[in-house]
């Protein structure tokens, strides 16, 4: 199995609020480019990180696997959706929406007015690395016919992929866990023990939608939300597969 770096243990951030629900956010440190460290505010409960400016491309790959462990580890918490405003951690100012785009496709964010830094999803930051891609037009008219709604990868809310192909709250585009990408990103990353085989993408849809499915059926109150809305997380999905695929 490789060698994945740990992530060094966290503590509580002094005073930095998430931007999303306010509660303290929790400080990792992660490998940085050249040497050093750099330290990362997380909210699990909404699936965000705070970039102070410039962090995210000054992670190295060994940081960025073991960021991917890292969030592997929670991707069972419990989810909450972010509200309307977002306020940044340091001066409080409402965060500004913003996109960007990779090779993967284009990737939602919000940023501080003055600078500060900017605040990602999970999912932002699967594409912003390369792990996910969009799903194209045909692709979720294809995933439609099978769940009328998933939950956006990036804030939690629901999404109705038979109207929309992003998220009217965070402004997210639907993504989906690539083998393609996973392979390329790994390469990237220095990564080489990887499975060649090909695996058609909509194999993988059905098999993440399938697993999210059978989480939801262990309790009763699950099976009756799954029956009242058919909702899957393709990226925390696509965390747990990742992070199988590195294990090998």
């Amino acid at each position: 199995m490789p060698n994945i770096p740990q992530p060094i243990p966290a503590r509580t951030t002094p005073g930095g609020a998430c931007p999303s629900c306010q509660a303290p956010m929790a400080i990792h440190h992660f490998q940085r480019q050249l040497n050093g460290e750099v330290s990362l505010d997380l909210c699990f409960a909404c699936q965000g990180i705070w970039f102070d400016e410039y962090e995210s491309a000054q992670l190295a790959p060994a940081g960025v696997l073991a960021l991917f462990r890292l969030l592997h580890e929670h991707h069972a918490d419990l989810r909450q959706p972010w509200p309307g405003v977002l306020r940044c951690p340091r001066c409080r100012d409402p965060l500004l929406n913003c996109l960007d785009s990779t090779r993967a496709g284009r990737f939602a964010y919000s940023r501080c007015p003055q600078r500060h830094g900017r605040f990602s999803g999970f999912a932002a930051l699967m594409i912003e690395k390369g792990f996910v891609r969009q799903l194209n037009g045909a692709e979720i008219d294809d995933l439609a016919r099978k769940v009328q709604s998933i939950r956006c990868s990036g804030c939690g809310a629901p999404v109705d992929i038979r109207r929309q192909h992003v998220c009217t709250h965070c402004h997210s585009p639907i993504v989906i866990l690539d083998p393609d990408a996973v392979r390329s990103a790994l390469d990237d990353f220095g990564k080489k023990a990887y499975r060649q085989e090909h695996v058609d993408p909509h194999a993988v849809a059905d098999a993440l939608l399938a697993n999210e499915r059978a989480k939801s059926q262990v309790t009763r109150q699950e099976r009756k939300s799954l029956l009242e809305a058919d909702l899957s997380d393709l990226v925390l999905g696509g965390i747990e597969g990742v992070w199988n695929l590195l294990k090998r």
